[in-house]
């Protein structure tokens, strides 16, 4: 495989970040692109935020004036991404994730912050590389497909299957 870049900047102060949290990150990505089989160097860029700093966002970017637990940037389009000049590697984009909103997640259902922090990553990941979810169909099964099949790659499965309702949105 490839060069992966997998950039990770904290800019929240509330939920301190567990130790091995952001190599699992790291490796959330790298399951991701291999399991989708991407060709080439890539780089991601992650950030931590709280509720507050991702509200903002979500409100900035998606007129949505709510918290949310990820946000995905993606860089591309169609399978076309723009190039580091200074690396050749595919910038596939940002994602963004709530450190507090993930805490709140992991204990509703029932799961440890890390296996939370990796489900987000994953998800997001998925939306870097073109996936989407929106139209609640089949697409939305084949991405939570994807997702757990990566959850389970790294050892963090399910501890139950759950059902997804208009609030998990």
């Amino acid at each position: 495989m490839d060069k992966i870049k997998v950039i990770i900047t904290n800019k929240q102060k509330d939920i301190k970040v567990p130790t091995g949290l952001r190599m699992l990150i790291r490796r959330c990505c790298n399951a991701v692109l291999q399991m989708e089989e991407f060709p080439g160097s890539v780089e991601v860029s992650v950030t931590l935020v709280n509720n507050e700093q991702i509200r903002e966002l979500n409100s900035k970017y998606r007129k949505k004036d709510t918290d949310t637990d990820v946000l995905s940037f993606p860089m591309g389009e169609n399978g076309k991404y723009d190039i580091d000049p200074n690396t050749g590697a595919k910038m596939l984009g940002d994602i963004v994730i709530s450190m507090e909103k993930a805490v709140e997640q992991a204990e509703r259902f029932g799961h440890s912050l890390q296996r939370e922090v990796g489900y987000l990553t994953a998800h997001s990941m998925l939306h870097l590389l073109g996936y989407d979810h929106e139209d609640n169909g089949l697409q939305r099964l084949r991405m939570r497909e994807k997702e757990e099949k990566v959850m389970t790659l790294l050892g963090l499965p399910s501890s139950s299957s759950y059902v997804i309702t208009d609030e998990d949105e």
